[in-house]
């Protein structure tokens, strides 16, 4: 994996560059010293590392902003960062670059629940959302598998998802304004404090929400609250088959049912879960879906019985249906831990995040068992079957030589499988550099081009997070800007049209 050259002089300078930042954020939280940096080296893609020229850790938005401007006037590469559980490399850091964390920045700065919204800085916890205002009948839709960890500004940043995004829908759903700033130091405002706070205006809240990183620090989020459901229970039900869970997935959706969530969970992810919570199912069951359903509790119940007449269409081995809170916490409990579950039976764990048209899941989940005996590695399934959004997983053990090239193809070819079904390269996981060499498997040169001059109006000398997402640089000098240094244009009697 080709990265961006390294600027050596930079790293000669450390010892300067700490003590200028240090000036900025207070001695303690620039971290120089090998064995404080080398925590950083790596995000949930734990197969690529490299150390961090410095991490800062600033408190503030002014600290921030400081930074930034610090970074930019110095040509010092910036690496955003908020809890390190991305799992396509967004947040690699890079040797000349510091990585610029928000550990530190994490206060619910205020709750309006009259409008039902949030100021929350993104060091914030996901889970910490919903705990804080539970207490009102509110919560915090969004809900990846890490949250209790994953801060909200990751969530933005890669525009994540979770269990229940099928029915509420993703981060971008739920944010309704961010403070960010521009590399160049500046404060900007997109969106506002009430929902609709951005409608009418040009969407560049909706521009930040996704751009892991590339574009803006975001400072600040304003997220929108829901109301819980008044009743809300899970149906688990476990089939013989993947072929029969994929058919039952398409059928309840077919039926004009839309669950809460929905999803999947194979015979090796099964046994897993069980083994680390003791919880075991029957020995048939091959593929288990969860579906939650959520209302008014006529309404669920009805749908609980419709859920389960159309399951029955497909030879269940089993269907448990939780009849009270704890039980239904219990049921989703097995989903939450299933990828921690993996290291039960595997070395490592490569997982990526395809998503295709819901109608060819039972076709893709073929095509992945055929690139399984084709690469002689084994892999698990654990996905969001609602919105066909997957996230296989690639067993592997690197200690193994070409183990991990094979288990990268693996997963290359699982994605290119995604886009031929009509699908994108990724869901909720973001490009990152896991991602970003097939870029142009989903995209063409125009495509990629406007994209990439998007880049440019943030951030033209490309300092925030180099090296992700576009498998070439961006090259913005070539979009026609004037490059001055010193406030001097270099060959001045060249004549410029």
């Amino acid at each position: 994996m080709k990265m961006p050259a390294v600027n050596t002089s930079l790293i000669q300078r450390r010892e300067s560059i700490a003590s200028m930042l240090r000036q900025i954020v207070g001695h303690e939280w620039v971290l120089d010293d090998e064995a404080e940096r080398r925590p950083y080296e790596s995000d949930g893609l734990a197969v690529y590392r490299a150390l961090p020229l410095l991490v800062v850790l600033p408190q503030s938005t002014e600290e921030v902003r400081q930074v930034l401007a610090y970074c930019h006037r110095s040509g010092i590469k910036i690496v955003p960062r908020g809890s390190g559980t991305s799992l396509s490399g967004g947040a690699l850091p890079i040797e000349d670059g510091i990585v610029l964390g928000t550990a530190r920045m994490n206060r619910i700065v205020e709750i309006d629940e009259h409008n039902r919204v949030a100021r929350v800085q993104p060091g914030v916890p996901n889970v910490r959302v919903t705990e804080a205002v539970r207490h009102l009948g509110l919560c915090y839709m969004p809900d990846p598998s890490s949250q209790v960890i994953a801060t909200v500004g990751g969530n933005v940043a890669e525009n994540s998802g979770g269990v229940h995004c099928l029915k509420y829908g993703v981060t971008a759903n739920h944010v309704v304004g961010v403070e960010a700033v521009l590399i160049t130091g500046e404060v900007v405002r997109f969106g506002g404090g009430f929902v609709g706070a951005n409608d009418g205006e040009l969407d560049l809240l909706g521009v930040l929400i996704g751009s892991e990183g590339l574009l803006a620090m975001i400072t600040e989020i304003t997220v929108r609250l829901t109301p819980l459901p008044p009743v809300a229970r899970v149906l688990s039900m476990g089939f013989a088959s993947v072929d029969d869970a994929s058919r039952c997935v398409g059928a309840i959706l077919a039926d004009g049912i839309i669950p809460a969530g929905l999803e999947f969970m194979d015979r090796k992810v099964v046994d897993a879960v069980a083994s680390m919570l003791g919880e075991p199912h029957a020995a048939q069951v091959d593929a288990l879906l969860l579906c939650e359903l959520d209302g008014t509790t006529v309404e669920v119940d009805m749908l609980v019985k419709r859920v389960e007449a159309i399951a029955a269409r497909f030879n269940p081995v089993e269907v448990r249906v939780s009849e009270s809170e704890a039980e239904r916490e219990r049921l989703w409990r097995s989903r939450k831990v299933a990828f921690g579950a993996m290291g039960k039976i595997a070395r490592d764990v490569y997982v990526t995040d395809g998503t295709i048209p819901r109608a060819q899941l039972p076709e893709i989940l073929r095509r992945v068992d055929a690139l399984s005996r084709q690469y002689g590695l084994q892999y698990a399934n654990c996905f969001h079957a609602g919105d066909g959004n997957l996230h296989p997983m690639v067993l592997f053990d690197s200690a193994n030589p070409g183990e991990l090239e094979r288990a990268e193809q693996f997963g290359a070819d699982i994605l290119k499988a995604c886009v031929d079904l009509g699908g994108v390269l990724t869901g909720e996981h973001g490009v990152g550099v896991e991602k970003r060499d097939l870029m142009p498997y989903q995209f063409g040169e125009s495509d990629l081009a406007q994209q990439q001059l998007l880049k440019c109006v943030f951030d033209p000398d490309e300092l925030l997070n180099p090296g992700k997402m576009f498998p070439t640089p961006c090259r913005c000098v070539e979009t026609g800007r004037l490059r001055i240094s010193g406030g001097h244009l270099r060959f001045p009697d060249i004549p410029r049209f």
